[in-house]
């Protein structure tokens, strides 16, 4: 205190002792604050000893219920799963939860004590209360934001690994292959929408049926149901996954279809909006959003990679808070997960869209539009070198795209026992 006297000066704003003290110890603080070793001992305690708690939001209990097992949450960080801390992280960006990441507190104070306090004298007194302000107002936030930001990362990492898992088994599920396909798209109020596709998946026919109105509808859609059936040889049907997929199903079944035909329930995920894609447009610029939509359910079924890759992967509805992690990362992720598919198993080069094609190593989406350009003028490629005359196609990109295509044989039909990856007999 007799050394803090010399510093009382009422026009500099130190009135008194206690204010030069004062000021001393913010001045220590901020130097704690900045010190690397203190900060590196307690980002260590944060990320093993940090407990991650979460509370209600005062009054947001009702309009908050989906977070209701998060209203009073405590757990080590270290032991969350990258799902719970996104969930707690979406709570508190919408306004009904707010958390806390933090250890205990006095051993973290006993950190910064140890390293800063070196006696038991006056002086130390000081220095010892600079270190407690400089934890509970500057260094815990800040080590708090540093741990939060390590586990959000992590929880990203996570969930996004899970994300192109699911994602490869769903472009690599064994396609049922080339049949003439009758595809659903299931519905109440709108009725069903048919989609008849052939072995090529060309849209061949389109229409409308009603079988859960009244009694004369469904006969009219079991006759209807019958006859394309007989007409166009139908060997499997598709129906969506939506809104009455069940009562539909159940209806196909009772309407006892000749032969062993499959009936097969379809992951519409992302139909939706392939069916209003340019993509969709480009290739049924004449049709309803719904007979596009029917038609890419009747695809999938026949060959989910080739249809699947028209649609962004974050569309597909493969994981969960998709919209709260890095999307740079996700987007990079989903990417590479759809070029290790499309090349692992190859892509056909006389039947494969352009959209397809612009996965194949080597190539882009130029380089396919010209491979299907050349195609649709001279007919099918005979030989993998005959790519060396498509225009804007050099040698480089050859040598890259090669391996990756395959040129089916005529006497070896894609069927149903097909398995991935030999999927494809090659000729060349």
């Amino acid at each position: 205190e007799a050394e803090a006297a010399a510093y009382v000066d009422a026009e500099k704003e130190v009135p008194d002792v206690s204010a030069a003290l004062a000021g001393a110890r913010d001045i220590l603080a901020e130097r704690i604050s900045d010190d690397a070793a203190a900060r590196a001992k307690l980002r260590t305690l944060y990320l093993t000893k940090g407990v991650l708690k979460s509370k209600v939001a005062f009054g947001k209990e009702e309009e908050g219920a989906k977070f209701k097992d998060y209203f009073d949450w405590s757990e080590p960080a270290a032991n969350s799963p990258s799902h719970r801390i996104l969930a707690i992280r979406r709570g508190e960006s919408e306004g009904f939860l707010f958390s806390r990441l933090t250890p205990p507190e006095d051993e973290a104070v006993a950190i910064l004590v140890s390293q800063f306090v070196q006696s038991t004298c006056p002086a130390s007194m000081q220095v010892r209360l600079a270190v407690e302000d400089c934890y509970k107002r500057l260094l815990g936030f800040a080590m708090e934001a540093e741990a939060r930001m390590f586990y959000k990362k992590k929880a990203d990492e996570e969930a996004i690994r899970v994300f192109a898992e699911t994602l490869r088994e769903l472009l690599l599920a064994s396609p049922l292959g080339q049949k003439n396909m009758m595809a659903i798209d299931p519905g109440f109020r709108t009725g069903c929408k048919i989609a008849i596709l052939d072995r090529q998946g060309k849209l061949v026919y389109h229409d409308v049926i009603y079988p859960e109105k009244s009694a004369r509808e469904q006969l009219e859609a079991a006759e209807f149901l019958h006859s394309v059936v007989k007409k166009y040889q139908i060997e499997a049907i598709a129906i969506g996954n939506g809104t009455a997929s069940r009562e539909t199903e159940t209806f196909v079944n009772k309407c006892k279809l000749p032969g062993a035909i499959p009936v097969v329930i379809v992951n519409e995920s992302g139909a939706s909006i392939y069916s209003a894609s340019d993509v969709a447009r480009e290739e049924f610029p004449d049709l309803d959003l719904t007979v596009r939509g029917a038609a890419s359910i009747g695809r999938r079924l026949m060959d989910p990679l080739a249809e699947l890759v028209k649609i962004d992967p974050k569309s597909i509805g493969v994981g969960q808070y998709q919209h709260d992690v890095d999307q740079s990362a996700l987007k990079r992720s989903l990417d590479d997960t759809v070029v290790s598919c499309v090349n692992n198993v190859g892509v056909e080069l006389n039947t494969a869209s352009k959209h397809l094609l612009g996965y194949v190593s080597g190539l882009n989406s130029r380089t396919a539009a010209s491979i299907v350009e050349h195609r649709d003028k001279n007919g099918p490629f005979s030989s993998r070198q005959e790519l060396l005359k498509v225009a804007g196609l050099g040698p480089k990109a050859y040598e890259q795209a090669a391996g990756f295509l395959r040129i089916r044989d005529g006497s070896n039909p894609l069927d149903a026992s097909s398995v991935h990856p030999e999927r494809y007999p090659l000729v060349d």
